[in-house]
């Protein structure tokens, strides 16, 4: 599993406080089976995986991180492809570990990721992994075979995601990057799971790519093979959902607003746990992208959902939990959210 850098919150808040993923992400996931599966299959498989067939069709619907894995595991199995049908032939089952098994007595993360290109180059006919450095950079590039093939944009991102989230679990802590390309247009809703891709992201590049710096690459390892079974066991979990700046400002501004939201969790007490001033902490979220304010309702939107989808609490109690002071503040605030009423979003993500 990778090892995570930051202060992290109390346990009984770190089980929940997990992002929750926007149903377009969930979507573009499918893009790949929707071409060879029913609407009836994919409903099927949905209502397997705990989400309800109304929530997949829910503009602003969200789903719990548990939710996406076990549905990318039950279109996976049912479709005997690793890949879900993004690339033109099917990624059979057993992929993911025997690449793992061919890294693992790599000496250095640089021979394991050329390993890592070359091993993808058997299984793809319609695109090529290719290492190339320069400037202190290596940058593994998707190029396409031949020129009139058309990329599948979420099987580039997942590719990225399985390029980095492999380098991290081997050197047993998330990796920064120095950039990532993508050879398509912007997607329209990219903003709602742009987390997942932080930092430098370019598109309409020739080729999809993503870069680290040699001087990590350099660096040696030691995974064993029962370590391996164990992430091949938790995919895609743990390669999906690693991030590319794992000890960001915001991402502490995050753990200690799940930690405190119950007693309102202020930028000053926020502040005041990172050792800095407001402003300070206002000026390094702005340089993120983001605010204390948008953190905070991040934070309350996602466990809000988490509990509205796996428990039966009463949603007063739901409302007081993420720090609103009434109900009906708390409806208003999560229609803002997710289009729906607290009720009604808990009745569509049921699969009964």
């Amino acid at each position: 599993m990778v090892t995570q850098k930051m202060p992290r919150q109390n346990p009984a808040t770190a089980s929940e406080e997990r992002s929750t993923v926007p149903i377009s992400f969930l979507q573009n996931m499918l893009s790949g089976a929707r071409r060879h599966l029913s609407a009836h299959d994919i409903d099927t498989l949905a209502a397997q995986a705990g989400i309800s067939p109304l929530l997949l069709r829910q503009g602003g619907a969200r789903v719990t991180r548990e939710q996406f894995v076990k549905m990318y595991e039950r279109v996976a199995l049912f479709m005997g492809d690793e890949m879900l049908g993004l690339w033109s032939r099917p990624i059979r089952a057993g992929a993911l570990k025997y690449l793992g098994l061919s890294l693992l007595d790599a000496p250095s993360l640089m021979v394991a990721m050329y390993r890592f290109t070359r091993f993808w180059n058997l299984l793809l006919d319609d695109y090529r992994l290719r290492m190339a450095r320069a400037h202190g950079v290596a940058t593994i590039t998707i190029a396409p075979r031949h020129d009139s093939t058309t990329p599948t944009p979420f099987g580039h991102e997942l590719m990225v995601k399985l390029i980095h989230g492999v380098a991290s679990w081997l050197l047993g802590r998330q990796l920064p990057v120095q950039g990532v390309g993508f050879a398509f247009a912007r997607p329209a809703k990219f903003d709602e799971y742009a987390k997942l891709f932080p930092g430098p992201v370019l598109f309409g590049q020739e080729a999809s790519s993503v870069s680290f710096s040699e001087a990590v690459l350099r660096q040696t390892f030691q995974r064993t093979r029962g370590e391996l079974l164990d992430f091949v066991r938790r995919a895609p979990d743990d390669w999906i959902f690693v991030t590319f700046d794992h000890d960001t400002t915001t991402s502490q501004v995050r753990d200690f607003v799940a930690a405190h939201l119950a007693s309102g969790a202020s930028l000053d007490e926020a502040a005041g746990s990172l050792h800095m001033s407001d402003r300070a902490l206002s000026r390094k979220l702005a340089a993120e992208g983001t605010s204390f304010r948008a953190v905070k309702e991040e934070v309350r939107r996602d466990l809000a959902i988490q509990r509205l989808v796996k428990t039966r609490e009463p949603i007063d109690r739901i409302a007081a939990s993420v720090g609103f002071d009434n109900t009906p503040a708390f409806h208003r605030a999560f229609r803002t959210w997710t289009g729906s009423t607290p009720r009604g979003y808990r009745r569509r993500a049921s699969p009964g």
